[in-house]
């Protein structure tokens, strides 16, 4: 008897106790079976609460001082140019127009698991368009009228940008430009916090915008200031014998590089800050084209996934291209 008394008591005990450490914002961790009585959730689950703490074992928690709030996605598509200037052929053969509609889905995919999670975030979409034959742009819209995400599609008219673009260059390079430079534009105009400009080549994983932005929560604390988060783990990048960090995401490593291609996520801020710097490369092309966003990266940190958390279909033999250490062929299949 008295034996159930005790073990009463000290549930009671425990319970009391628990409260009082959610009163004062304290997590207790149970390591004999494996939960945060605190949080009523299984270690393995994810324990940072977004806006306002991230919590990774065994370092404990950081209380977040960049809060995200909205996430605008503008994915650049052209399904006319298979791969700009080059007679290159791509990882899995396909027409172009094959990578642009398998990424707007993996990104849509992404979009709602991270919606499950991330409810105080608001998402939304906008396809910027050039050249891709209206066949293309019906299905497009199609995939966009099938989410339960606030969306956009906009042709870019590249008559607007005859006088604005140095001329010279291939209409393939002229219209890869016009659309940046829209896409650059709608991000200055709009209110959303964080900006993330896609190429339609990129396969993302399920958990690419999940992770990005509670990393980018996390990071953006730590550093303390505006930072650039890419999703996809660039093979060229480790071909340079230069020093690195690695730091801890919400659920992956990310490390710090110098470099990137124009697949990239920020904030509105750092765009404002940095206009006329990204402006150049809407208007003209110097090589590498992707300069003036590496000139951002000496005073704002850049980092990727360790593995990836999308990969960019080029050429197989592209160092530009496939990400290493991941299922290419599975991520493929899954957004036919």
């Amino acid at each position: 008897m008295k034996r159930i008394e005790t073990k009463i008591k000290a549930s009671f005990l425990k319970k009391i106790f628990i409260k009082i450490c959610r009163i004062f914002g304290y997590e207790i961790i149970d390591q004999a079976n494996f939960t945060s009585p605190t949080l009523d959730k299984n270690l393995g689950e994810t324990l940072s609460e977004q806006g306002k703490k991230s919590i990774t074992i065994p370092f404990g928690k950081l209380d977040i001082k960049r809060k995200v709030n909205s996430l605008k996605i503008i994915l650049r598509t052209c399904t006319s140019e298979l791969i700009m200037d080059q007679n290159k052929k791509r990882l899995f053969d396909q027409n172009k127009n094959e990578y642009t509609f398998r990424t707007l889905k993996s990104v849509l995919k992404s979009v709602e698991v991270a919606k499950k999670s991330l409810d105080n975030i608001k998402f939304s979409i906008i396809v910027t368009d050039t050249n891709s034959p209206n066949n293309d742009t019906t299905i497009i819209k199609d995939i966009l009228k099938k989410s339960n995400i606030e969306y956009k599609f906009l042709p870019v008219n590249l008559k607007n940008f005859e006088t604005k673009i140095t001329p010279g260059y291939s209409k393939a390079k002229f219209a890869n430009m016009a659309n940046f430079y829209t896409s650059l534009m709608l991000a200055k105009e709009n209110d959303d916090d964080l900006i993330y400009f896609v190429e339609d080549d990129y396969i993302h994983s399920k958990d690419t915008i999940t992770e990005m932005i509670y990393s980018y929560e996390k990071f953006a604390t730590i550093f303390r200031s505006e930072i650039v988060l890419l999703p996809a783990d660039y093979p060229y990048l480790y071909n340079k014998n230069e020093a690195t960090k690695i730091y801890l995401g919400e659920r992956k490593h990310w490390r710090l590089v110098s470099e990137s291609l124009v697949t990239f996520m920020t904030s509105k801020k750092l765009i404002d800050e940095n206009f006329h710097i990204i402006e150049k490369m809407g208007k003209e092309w110097v090589d590498p084209w992707e300069e003036p966003l590496h000139k951002i990266y000496k005073k704002n940190p850049c980092l990727s996934p360790i593995p990836s958390l999308a990969y960019h279909c080029a050429n197989i033999n592209s160092v530009f291209g496939v990400s290493p250490n991941i299922d290419l062929k599975k991520l493929w299949d899954e957004n036919k």
